[in-house]
């Protein structure tokens, strides 16, 4: 007896491992493979993170709590989402003046939440508690909501235009008037609050990048909005000496949809800079503007490896390494040994992969020529909880 016990326990935790795991990863993906044109999506992964610390059995008593699960509220949501954009609706640039000294938090509009919380600070409200306690509350609070039902709740788990509902699914619950709410699945909560520290500082970081992406606040910022692309990005002078050598290689083909180029010609790293930030000689590819940003920070897919390896690593090895090598480093082998790195990874968490103009398939078994991390598939995880 003693020692089925404890067989089952070592299952119940390599299941909550392996779950783990799996959320990490989803995370990363969902920073990677989710389309953030606004920052709502940052604000709602840090709110349902702040909402698991918060909240416990006792707090909110629930026979879903004894099911590993959690239910969260609309309104608990609405009012992080408040508290959250709070200090963002104060002016940022003292040269300018009302909302125009705003940060924006998309590339339209400005934010409804913002241009409300706004409106309140202007009428003397000073804090989050002065607010709720005064008339004003009510309209910002419908401006969370309304923002909140529309947008992240159902977009955040959208990953390359695929529905993905690892958190919780796709569905509100609730009987008749009382506050509807999302229901994390089983052991989601308890990630959350076991890597609450990496995913807000994850969210937080991906949420500054945007902001700092967007051109209306470039100019309120000044120069500070640069300040990573300054320090970790990529060289872009040296960037111009690979172009005309990559064109030519290509026969002035884009590398993606083997069709000519003219003006719009980029060069890509074809093993994303964002998953790996150096610059290596035999990463590189040219293509149109258009086919570099649609693949933005995804992988390839495989038969776009198979030509990168054959043009970069065999047939153009040396060509690369002789009209490169001054200006990044060139050593096939170490590029291999990234890709290898980087598709293993993408395997192991079920990731997509980018086919073409808003096409994917997903990461399947993957031919190596090398595997020095040792890193494989697993099948789906079942997780005791």
């Amino acid at each position: 007896m003693v020692k089925r016990l404890d067989q089952s326990g070592a299952r119940t935790m390599m299941g909550a491992m392996q779950q783990q795991l799996d959320f990490i990863a989803y995370i990363q993906r969902m920073l990677v493979e989710g389309d953030f044109s606004a920052t709502y999506k940052f604000a709602l992964l840090h709110a349902i993170a702040d909402v698991c610390v918060e909240q416990t059995s006792s707090s909110t008593p629930s026979p879903l709590i004894e099911q590993g699960k959690l239910a969260i509220s609309l309104p608990t949501l609405a009012d992080k989402l408040l508290t959250l954009y709070w200090h963002h609706a104060m002016p940022f640039s003292a040269e300018h003046t009302g909302e125009s000294a705003l940060l924006k938090q998309n590339t339209g509009a400005q934010s409804k939440v913002i241009s409300v919380l706004f409106e309140c600070q202007q009428n003397n409200i000073r804090t989050m508690r002065q607010l709720k306690q005064s008339p004003h509350y009510k309209a910002a609070f419908s401006a969370a909501m309304s923002t909140l039902k529309t947008g992240p709740l159902w977009r955040l788990q959208i990953l390359a235009r695929q529905e993905e509902c690892f958190l919780y699914p796709h569905e509100l619950f609730g009987v008749g008037k009382e506050p509807k709410s999302i229901v994390l699945n089983a052991g989601i909560a308890q990630c959350f609050r076991r890597f609450y520290d990496l995913v807000v500082y994850l969210a937080r970081n991906a949420w500054l990048q945007k902001i700092q992406s967007i051109k209306h606040n470039q100019v309120l910022i000044g120069r500070q909005s640069q300040l990573q692309e300054f320090l970790f990005g990529v060289d872009r002078n040296a960037l111009t000496k690979a172009k005309p050598v990559l064109i030519d290689l290509q026969a002035n083909q884009c590398f993606y949809c083997r069709k000519p180029m003219k003006s719009d010609v980029e060069v890509d790293h074809f093993i994303p800079f964002s998953r790996y930030a150096n610059d290596l000689g035999h990463n590189f590819v040219a293509a149109h503007r258009s086919c570099n940003n649609n693949k933005r920070d995804f992988l390839a897919a495989p038969l776009h490896r198979t030509r990168w390896q054959e043009q970069n690593l065999v047939t153009h090895n040396q060509t690369i390494s002789n009209e490169l090598g001054d200006y990044f480093h060139c050593d096939a082998d170490t590029s291999l040994a990234v890709s290898n790195w980087a598709y293993q990874v993408a395997e192991s968490s079920n990731a997509k992969l980018w086919l073409g103009r808003n096409e994917f398939e997903e990461a399947g078994a993957v031919q190596q020529n090398n595997a020095p991390f040792g890193l494989v598939a697993e099948e789906p995880a079942g997780y005791e909880v």
